[in-house]
């Protein structure tokens, strides 16, 4: 996510963090809550929700709530690190999910920045659950430092006005996934229905993630923008946390969509990485997956994301399945 002090004069660190915490739109809606910081070092705690449950059935919080929590206390670790405050933001991201994790349960996100070179912030993050000294997931992120933080100008004057991050200034653009014109996208959107039945995974309706019929090699998803999605108000942009989070729902419901066997398991992720290529603007978010390679215990799965047009991705991402037996 793309992160800026609210007030970048502010010489205590602990009030920086409180400043950068309430101007995160997403980051208030959940209630993260910082419970230790140093320097270079930030702990941040997501309180349970009914909401952040992925799969009601098993009783497991969603991967994507993981990568929002990881992806933030990884960018406040990076403010304490640096002697003066500047614009930064998110590069990627890669999460291993070692364990599932209870959805009754606070997470809390150990982050810690390693280094930072002129250009570049290294940070990795471990998350566990109270009472568990067990390792849940382990988080592995860069940083660009210096990055522009300027009000966007690529907006629709009507477009809605605020949004959170994950960005990497003046990308170039990736080749899509499946070569899907607009016209038969919007077209799709016609007939578009939840991505899976509403109350089996709160977290997929907290998003609202709608899904569109099979277009090409499998279904395009669609994440309908809110205000609460904001992760970097002064752009505006989206959280980059929550296209993490989206881009593992499009993952996981690509492998359900095109294994019509599964019925209704939902399959587990064991590892996840996001490359983000240009800010995500307030509107809404577009994703579609494509199978790189199915086996019968585990699945590699490739989703791009984009706005405005499919062979202008806004993040590239991939990540491993297990798949239900």
């Amino acid at each position: 996510m793309s992160l800026f002090a609210a007030d970048p004069n502010a010489k205590d660190i602990y009030q920086w963090v409180d400043l950068f915490i309430k101007a995160i739109p997403y980051a208030q809606a959940a209630g993260m809550l910082v419970t230790a910081l140093d320097k270079g070092q930030a702990s941040l705690m997501l309180p349970a929700r009914d909401t952040w449950s992925g799969d009601t059935e098993r009783n497991r919080i969603h991967t994507g709530c993981l990568s929002v929590l990881a992806d933030t206390a990884c960018g406040i670790a990076v403010g304490t690190a640096l002697d003066e405050m500047e614009p930064f933001a998110t590069l990627d991201l890669r999460m291993d999910y070692l364990r599932s994790a209870d959805a009754g349960k606070n997470l809390i996100c150990d982050a810690r920045c390693h280094r930072l070179s002129r250009s570049v912030a290294f940070v990795t993050g471990e998350l566990r659950q109270p009472g568990n000294d067990e390792v849940i997931a382990m988080a592995n992120a860069t940083f660009m430092r210096a990055t522009a933080n300027k009000r966007r100008t690529d907006l629709d004057p009507n477009a809605a006005s605020s949004a959170g991050t994950g960005s990497k200034p003046r990308a170039q653009a990736a080749p899509p996934i499946h070569h899907v014109s607009l016209e038969a996208i919007a077209e799709a959107a016609k007939s578009e229905q939840p991505a899976i039945p509403e109350g089996r995974s709160p977290y997929v309706d907290f998003l609202g993630v709608m899904q569109h019929p099979q277009l090409n090699a499998g279904p395009i998803f669609r994440l309908p923008f809110r205000h609460d999605l904001i992760g970097n108000p002064m752009l505006p942009a989206l959280h980059g946390g929550v296209l993490a989070g989206f881009a593992e729902t499009a993952l996981i419901m690509h492998v359900v969509a095109t294994n019509p066997h599964l019925e209704k398991a939902i399959p587990k992720a064991i590892d996840f990485s996001i490359d983000y290529l240009r800010s995500a603007k307030p509107v809404d978010t577009y994703a579609q997956g494509i199978t790189v390679r199915q086996g019968n215990r585990v699945s590699l799965v490739q989703v791009n994301v984009w706005q405005d047009d499919p062979s202008r991705p806004v993040a590239s991402t991939r990540g491993h399945i297990l798949m239900p037996q």
